[in-house]
């Protein structure tokens, strides 16, 4: 698509042409507003298949069977014979949403079929990511016959040979991309090996363990436990993997099945992230419930996060909701403290972006538990690759990546894993760990690979429009109908509307601080516009005076003391004051 350019004052605009016949043409046939036609237009959804593929999500169409996934079958037989035979089953897990729920979907699926399960999940920083020999070794000591790891185990080397040795066997069901080898395991179920056929690639961790599980109750004859999809849904957004083809169908399905079916856990965190409105969304699960969960695996013992999400116990899930409240509260002020820490390196020229293309920073005191969300909201603030690393008093760095659209860092850490003790993850997010005294090996590594791949226009900040807004577009029919296109998330982000030639109606103001709001004017509607977390526009809009300016959206709806407006969340402005 031809894009023109617009400069915005933090992003480069790319502006989709319009074709006005196409767009009326579309808005007609499908009875919806001509944002939204433009919307699907500028995504490449452009004939009636494309659209009704996109749109109108069916089991038939959007999920694949089980049985194609290399190793479900050989785990789901296994999984009912360790059953059967009464062998005690371990589930050890990881300790990030998608780690938690992937347990706890495994808890909740197999005891009711009468398993001796019990669940392990390690401490961020006394167990360290993934499973350990030690893990293994004490499994064994305490008579489990199997371990079935979740959302881990893909580089689970020498576990895997040592549980050989002692007579356990191992099921490892993962996402993460394979390094060249995988573990000597009795069956490994992960979508992303290379000789694995299945066509959904991009599952998190527990929706490969809830393939398995969907399998091995289609072969009971019996339904899934009706909890299986809220948990499927938490760990799907929660992950950020694209909300596409069949992720994009069981975060629907979950989302149909939460909004008429509130479960204990959820009314917590729904009171704890004070969510009012009567419908959530994918959004309101990845900024306001996710993160609790998340808060509990990052700072204190993740197994008390398992509990909380399969607890039947009112009280007692009451009682863990506070705690979570409480670390989530502290999850933020530690989150806050490293991301002003590492901007004052930017804004003193420490980390000089002009000349650096990656952004690497490191400390003792970072907790190695928040870098990695920090490290994504890095990226947010300027647009470059970010590795944080926790320095440990053993001599090495661990720590998480975070990059941006066209850099693979999976595969610019596999091109420099001579300098690495260990890695995985994915192209957009990883973690590490490696000797602190190649910590500028590794950047001299990844700025060159950086430079080799990328060029100056790949590496600006970038901000795709969807369609063009006028204000008079702002009615409750533009909300119904963008409705048609969420879930909203990874690879299908909210849109991003252009809305040109606004006036300012009063002098901006400045909120908490850090929020700049005000009232624009377009086309005989009055509008007000929030800009969060960013002061810097306060002098642009300031300085704009009476003259006509664009801006770039996201409409949304507002619940608040039970009335309901539209409203639009400032994303960036183009200001040509005079």
């Amino acid at each position: 698509m031809n894009y023109q350019c617009v400069q915005g004052s933090k992003y480069l605009w790319l502006v989709p042409p319009a074709d006005g016949k196409k767009i009326a043409d579309l808005a007609a046939q499908y009875s919806i507003a001509f944002p939204i036609a433009q919307t699907l237009l500028t995504r490449g959804f452009t004939s009636k298949e494309m659209i009704d593929a996109f749109l109108f999500s069916s089991l038939e169409k959007d999920v694949a069977l089980a049985t194609g996934m290399k190793g479900a079958l050989e785990s789901v037989e296994r999984i009912l014979s360790a059953i059967a035979k009464k062998e005690k089953i371990l589930v050890f897990g990881d300790y990030d949403v998608d780690g938690i729920t992937s347990s706890a979907l495994m808890m909740i699926s197999l005891l009711p079929l009468g398993a001796d399960i019990n669940f392990f999940l390690p401490h961020r920083v006394h167990d360290g990511y993934g499973l350990s020999t030690k893990i293994v070794e004490r499994a064994a000591r305490n008579g489990y016959r199997l371990i079935i790891t979740v959302d881990n185990g893909i580089t689970a080397f020498e576990p895997a040979i040592r549980a050989k040795e002692l007579g356990v066997d191992l099921i490892i069901t993962d996402h993460h991309r394979p390094h060249d080898a995988v573990p000597e395991a009795f069956a490994i179920v992960n979508p992303n090996q290379a000789d694995c056929t299945y066509p959904f690639k991009s599952l998190a961790g527990v929706g490969v363990t809830f393939k398995i599980l969907s399998l091995l109750y289609e072969q009971k004859g019996l339904p899934l436990p009706a909890k299986a999809y809220e948990l499927l849904l938490l760990g799907t957004v929660a992950d950020v993997v694209p909300l596409v083809g069949e992720n994009r169908f069981w975060v629907r399905h979950g989302l149909n099945y939460i909004n008429k079916t509130e479960s204990l856990s959820l009314k917590v965190l729904k009171q704890n992230g004070r969510v009012t409105k009567p419908i959530l969304s994918s959004t309101d699960i990845g900024f306001s419930i996710a993160p609790q969960i998340n808060a509990l695996g990052r700072l204190e013992d993740p197994r008390q996060g398992v509990k909380f999400l399969i607890g039947s116990d009112w009280g007692q899930v009451q009682e863990v909701g506070k705690v979570l409240l409480d670390l989530n509260e502290a999850r933020k002020e530690i989150e806050r403290s490293i991301f002003m820490q590492v901007t004052q390196e930017v804004e003193s020229k420490r980390i000089n972006l002009e000349t650096e293309n990656i952004i690497i920073a490191a400390s003792k005191g970072w907790q190695p538990g928040v870098i990695g969300l920090v490290a994504s909201r890095i990226v947010g603030a300027y647009g470059k690759p970010t590795l944080l690393l926790h320095l440990t008093g053993k001599g090495l760095a661990k720590g998480s990546c975070r990059s941006i659209a066209g850099f693979d860092m999976f595969h610019a850490l596999d091109n420099a894993r001579d300098l690495l003790e260990q890695f995985g993850g994915h192209a957009m997010a990883a973690g590490l760990s490696l000797k602190i005294e190649n910590i500028p090996l590794l950047k001299a590594s990844l700025e060159k690979q950086i430079a080799d791949q990328l060029t100056p226009f790949d590496l600006k900040q970038k901000l795709k429009i969807d369609a063009e807004l006028t204000l008079p577009d702002l009615t409750k029919k533009l909300v119904t109908d963008m409705e048609h296109l969420q879930p909203f998330g990874n690879e299908n982000s909210e849109p991003v509307f252009q809305v040109k030639g606004a006036v300012l109606l009063q002098k901006p103001t400045v909120l908490k601080d850090v929020h700049v709001k005000c009232e624009i004017f377009s086309q005989g509607v009055t509008k007000p516009v929030i800009f969060f977390n960013r002061p810097e526009l306060l002098p642009l809009l300031q300085a704009q005076g009476e003259n006509p300016f664009d801006l770039a959206v996201k409409v949304s709806e507002n619940h608040w003391n039970g009335r309901v407006s539209v409203e639009l969340l400032g994303v960036d402005g183009a200001f040509n004051p005079e």
